[in-house]
Parts: structure tokens; C-alpha cells; sequence
């Protein structure tokens, strides 16, 4: 049974009286879903820096919607696949969408009459730019696109260039940059369908433990003894609190209640490292609300939160939380935070971790994704590490410019990173800089 937003929602929160307006572009969605743009644009393609020279695969159009319910039965379709990433589920889009300013297009490629592909992508304005991302992409950890299994015989580097062409004709009038930005050319065992177009290795990679049917098998990829021993040292500990209970949010009082306690002690935990809270803005709170409210099923849900509870405490409080989403057998940690003033010293968070991770060995899940960033906690429980690249793509000359920060910004931030040394004094002098730390704290957020 498919469970997601209402068709009410969707018409409501998606479509109805939705304007998208961009220069020489009117569309209104309550009375247009699609739109196409062909344009002269000799020259441009070198500013993509790539000399393909593709032909037009036969059968394949492409169009661009404006409308999600447009497209929600090929888009369900394709995320079935174990390669599409969750963040590019319908019902993960359609969160952001609904509670975001961004404009949305979607292009889809057919071939005859079989939806291929769908890249759902937002328009925004940084600046002097404008760019055409992922949708929702800074709150993502893997991008991907959705690509049907089969693309009906056609050689990939033949598709990605198609594409490169069409992302140009279709968009250069309304951005001026493409980033399609934290994408694996390598996902799930198979390359990505546009492993071939340039690319820039982004400063971050993200890092998974493949799970077994079998619990101990699973922690035998990872040190079982020395795990087992941290897990037993952190019972006791919390015993020593009165004992707690793992729970998973059921009802969505319950949901939104544990929502409001991350919140609370994320903020906390971003003011103590002087750094700034990238839970504050109020639409990523409306999205992450949005989120948690679909139910969704056990294979599939955009969001469920995981928590340590005391027994013993008067208020039940909440001393360790983590967001999870869960499609197909992927299973990724979204983010997590624990109270610093209670029971730290249990190490709450590795504790939950454990739990969950035990939990979804049983339940099917065969890739536990720690998410993008690194971090030491990652590395203690991954034994896999996915690299990912940005694609940039320049459709004008101040798209030029914007394609030329980008690639620096994300080289020096490679670079900083990959010298230990150089990485703990940027550290150090930023939280200096900014304020307080807080010694308990280890961890920040990837950037």
C-alpha cells in the first residue's frame, strides 16, 4: 500500500496557483505541467568542457514539468530501483517542495513511450547565479537522479552526452550553472549513467557498513570483540542512570515531540562549537516536520526517529536521538544529536547506533549509510567509503565564473581535509574564532 502525502496535499502543497516565472518564461501550474525550450546556443558546449559530440539516441524526448503529480506514477516507478537515492523518492521531493520557496523543474526523458529517466532539480538564486541543483540538495547525503535498470540497449556515455545537451538547450535560458553535486560514479556495484560527463571530486565522501542477516557476522566486519565491549560498557553506565529504553517514534505527537528535542539539541550543540545551526532556518524545520509525518512502510520511509530513553527520570528525557530514513534495503542516518548535560559519559550515541544497526540486520537492511562527512565514529563502524563528485555545468558566461568558484572552493576544502594538520588548525582557529566549544563534543557537520 502506497502511503505519502494526500492527493490533497499534493494538488494543495505542490500545484495549485504555483507561479514559475523566470526571464521570457511564464508558466502557471494550476493551468500548465510542462513546458520544453529550444534555443540556439552555438558555442556554449565548450563551456562544459567536454569535446562529445553525441547524436540524438533514437526514440528519446525530453520535457520539462513543473508539476510533480505530473509525473508520480513513472517517478514511484523508477525510485524502486536499489541505485535511485532516497533523496530523490517522490515522497522525499515532495516534503521539500511543499515547504520550500525554490522552483521546482523536473525533466523527464522517455524512450517511445517508457519513462528512462527523471532528474528532479530547483532553481535558486545565490547572488549574481542562478543555479539549478538536486532538489533539496545541501540537506542530502547522496545524490543519484532516478534511471530506469534498463535503458533499452543504449550505451551510457551515449545517454550522458544526450543529456548534457538537452540540460542545455532546455535550461540556459532560465540558470546559469547546473550543480549536480555528491553523486557516486559508482553506486550499488554499477556506474552511474553519467559517470562520463566532467566532474569534480567533492571535498566529502560518505561512509556505509554492508549488513548481514546475521548480527555478530555483521560486527565481525568491524572488530566484534571491541564493539561488544563498548556496548556492555555503555549498559552499565546507563543502568547506572536507572536504565532506558530504545524507542522508535510511533504516533506523531510522539514523532513531532522528539523532532522538538533534536532541535533543541542540535541548537545547543551548534552554539557551544560557535558554529552556525543549519537546523535553524524555519523551512528546513518545516520540511523535516513534513518528513516525519508520512508513515510510509518498513522497506520504505522518508523518516523515522530512533531514541534513548531514561526510565528512571522524571521527565522520561530523551538522551540520545537519531533521524533515519530507509528505502528499499538502504537504511541512512540523517543526522543525530545527544543531551551533553546527561549521561554523556555513557556514550549514548554509539549505544543507539548499536541498537540500530542490531535492529536492521533482522529487518532486512543489507547497507547502513553513516551519511556524508567524515568523522572518526564513521570510520570505527564503516568499512566502506564511497567518493563523490560535483557535476558542474556552465550554460553561460556568468555560469563560467560560478563553475570556476565552485571547482576552487571544493579543491581547497579537498585539500585543507586531506592534510590532518592543516585541518585541526582550521579547526581550532574557526572555534576561536566563533565562540565556545564543548569538550564533549566530537563531531560536526559535514561542509
Amino acid at each position: 500500500m502506497r502511503v505519502g502525502l494526500s492527493k490533497r496535499q499534493r494538488l494543495s502543497g505542490l500545484d495549485a496557483g504555483n507561479a514559475f516565472q523566470t526571464e521570457g518564461l511564464f508558466v502557471m501550474n494550476a493551468h500548465i505541467s510542462s513546458f520544453s525550450i529550444d534555443v540556439p546556443l552555438a558555442g556554449l558546449r565548450s563551456s562544459v568542457e567536454s569535446d562529445m559530440t553525441p547524436a540524438k539516441p533514437a526514440e528519446i524526448t525530453v520535457s520539462v514539468h513543473v508539476l510533480m503529480s505530473a509525473l508520480e506514477a513513472d517517478w514511484r516507478e523508477l525510485e524502486a530501483s536499489n541505485t535511485v537515492s532516497l533523496h530523490q523518492s517522490f515522497d522525499w521531493c515532495a516534503s521539500w517542495v511543499m515547504t520550500h520557496v525554490e522552483r521546482p523543474l523536473f525533466l523527464r526523458g522517455r524512450l517511445g513511450d517508457r519513462t528512462v529517466f527523471i532528474l528532479p532539480l530547483e532553481l535558486v538564486r545565490n547572488g549574481l547565479f542562478r543555479t539549478a541543483r538536486f532538489i533539496g540538495s545541501p540537506h542530502s547525503n547522496i545524490n543519484t537522479g532516478l534511471f530506469a535498470e534498463d535503458l533499452g540497449g543504449l550505451p551510457p556515455e551515449k545517454l550522458a552526452a544526450f543529456i548534457l545537451d538537452e540540460l542545455i538547450a532546455k535550461l540556459a535560458h532560465v540558470a546559469d550553472i547546473i550543480t549536480l553535486e555528491k553523486m557516486p560514479l559508482e553506486w550499488r556495484g554499477l556506474p552511474h549513467p553519467l559517470a562520463s560527463l566532467p566532474s569534480i571530486r567533492n571535498q566529502n565522501s560518505s561512509y556505509q557498513l554492508p549488513l548481514l542477516p546475521d548480527f555478530a557476522a555483521t560486527l565481525a566486519q568491524i572488530n566484534a570483540k571491541r564493539r561488544r565491549k563498548k556496548f556492555r560498557v555503555s549498559e552499565r553506565r546507563m543502568e547506572s542512570y536507572g536504565g532506558y529504553d530504545y524507542i522508535i517514534a510511533d504516533s506523531l505527537d510522539e514523532r513531532r515531540a522528539i523532532l522538538d528535542v533534536f532541535l533543541a539539541q542540535k541548537a545547543a550543540r551548534f552554539e557551544a562549537l560557535g558554529l552556525p545551526n543549519v537546523f535553524r532556518d524555519a523551512s528546513t524545520q518545516a520540511f523535516l516536520r513534513a518528513a516525519i509525518s508520512q508513515d510510509g512502510t518498513l522497506e520504505n520511509r522518508p523518516l523515522s526517529l530512533h531514541a534513548l530513553r531514561l526510565r528512571s527520570d522524571a521527565d522520561s528525557r530523551i538522551v540520545a536521538i537519531a533521524g533515519v530514513s530507509r528505502k528499499g534495503d538502504h537504511m541512512i542516518c540523517q543526522f543525530g544529536s545527544i543531551d551533553e548535560t546527561l549521561a554523556a559519559d555513557a556514550s549514548p550515541g554509539e549505544l543507539l547506533f548499536y541498537r540500530i544497526i542490531e535492529r536492521a540486520c533482522s529487518e532486512g537492511v543489507r547497507l547502513f549509510d553513516f551519511g556524508i562527512g567524515d568523522q572518526p565514529y564513521k570510520r570505527s563502524w564503516c568499512t566502506v567509503e564511497t567518493p563523490h563528485h560535483d557535476i558542474v555545468l556552465p550554460l553561460t558566461v556568468r555560469g563560467r565564473l560560478a563553475a570556476g568558484v565552485h571547482r576552487l572552493i571544493v579543491r581547497t576544502k579537498r585539500a585543507i581535509k586531506s592534510n590532518r594538520s592543516v585541518y585541526a588548525a582550521v579547526q581550532r582557529f574557526r572555534q576561536k574564532h566563533q565562540g565556545k566549544i564543548s569538550p564533549a563534543s566530537t563531531d560536526v557537520e559535514a561542509d
